[in-house]
């Protein structure tokens, strides 16, 4: 009887330990599927998907913070498509019911205005809201400048200098310069529509046909709206004609780090300077992917590191002088007054009747 007992103590005992063990094995199951979960979590809350993005920048620098975001988020695929801004703005709306971009990166202030008025950009409000000044965005928060483009005008270094070309607007009138300017398609390129439309607004913009007559004028002079700016850069170069009119980011670009012979002449009076911005697009397949890149692309190191590498003025007011290049710290941004809500509303019209009763006649 005394050895049973021992018997059923030692059993009970096993029995127990086994008991123990079981539930050990079982927490630590639970701790691994526990964890096996979080990893499964940080993995799905990693971005990925697509990001498809309209564009008017420049393909390299274009690709090249595209190569950068897709080192911080390497799931996320991008594809891009380069077209004017204006041309950005006509896609959106026709795409409005069923959005084919996500972003676009790249438009005049008049165009993302207009955009933002028909319902094309989506209202959000980023982390760097406060470091853009209020002229430099959209009060509802659908675009927003990245940088400043003041428009000037555009010179072949290999036949004039900036003491010989142009000083100033009215100069180009001057007959001197017949079949030596070269210009941009106009309707095609939010930056040549700015230019124009401000030249109607310098002139007054409560009586356009004063505006009208000097781009009379300046037809007059002009030998060629070339297609696109590939084809206005090789005439340039050459010598089909000396002078342009263009933004001064794209001229410092070609200028030092291609062989075209580019230098540009700030105008005495100033310059319409052009705020050039981003916008999400509104109901965008991977609004999440865009608003992540917008965040990417107004990183303080990205705004010094484009600033450096491709001539860029960032709108952000919160950057350390000291960091930014040489030619940054030099410039002289004088402009005129210019009305941008009025001239957003007014472009379409004026630009409309400059093709249709201006274009081609001055001659």
């Amino acid at each position: 009887m005394k050895k049973t007992r021992i018997f059923g103590f030692l059993l009970v005992l096993m029995l127990l330990i086994l008991a123990a063990c079981s539930n050990d094995d079982g927490k630590d199951t639970a701790n691994n599927t526990k964890d096996g979960d979080s990893e499964k979590t940080d993995a799905q809350a990693s971005p990925s998907g697509k990001l498809v993005i309209y564009t008017g920048r420049d393909e390299e620098m274009v690709q090249g913070v595209i190569d950068q975001f897709n080192e911080k988020y390497p799931d996320i695929e991008v594809e891009f498509l380069t077209m004017g801004a204006q041309q950005i703005l006509e896609r959106l709306r026709g795409e409005k019911a069923n959005p084919q971009a996500d972003f676009w990166w790249g438009g005049t202030q008049s165009a993302l205005i207009v955009g933002a008025d028909e319902d094309l950009l989506h209202a959000w409000e980023p982390s760097f809201i406060n470091a853009i000044d209020a002229n430099h965005k959209d009060e509802k928060g659908r675009w927003f400048g990245e940088m400043l483009l003041p428009e000037v005008i555009m010179i072949n270094s290999d036949t004039l200098t900036k003491e010989t070309g142009p000083q100033d607007w009215d100069e180009l009138l001057d007959p001197k310069w017949k079949d030596q300017i070269l210009i941009r398609g106009v309707l095609a390129s939010g930056t040549m529509r700015t230019i124009y439309s401000s030249m109607i607004v310098r002139q007054g913009a409560d009586t356009p046909e004063k505006g009208y007559d000097w781009l009379l004028k300046l037809d007059a002079n002009t030998k060629e709206y070339t297609q696109d700016p590939n084809a206005l850069y090789l005439k340039l170069t050459r010598q089909e004609g000396s002078v342009s009119l263009w933004n001064l980011q794209d001229i410092l670009l070609k200028k030092h780090t291609t062989d075209y012979p580019f230098d540009y002449i700030y105008p005495k009076s100033g310059a319409p300077i052009l705020v050039d911005g981003v916008g999400v697009v509104n109901n965008a397949k991977n609004l999440e992917n865009s608003m992540l890149f917008v965040e990417f692309l107004f990183e303080k190191e990205m705004v010094t590191k484009l600033a450096n590498d491709y001539y860029q003025i960032p709108t952000r007011t919160d950057i350390d002088k000291a960091a930014m290049p040489e030619w940054y710290q030099e410039l002289d941004l004088k402009t005129f007054d210019i009305d941008w809500q009025l001239m957003s509303e007014k472009e379409a019209e004026w630009m409309e009747y400059w093709d249709t009763n201006v274009k081609g006649r001055g001659k």
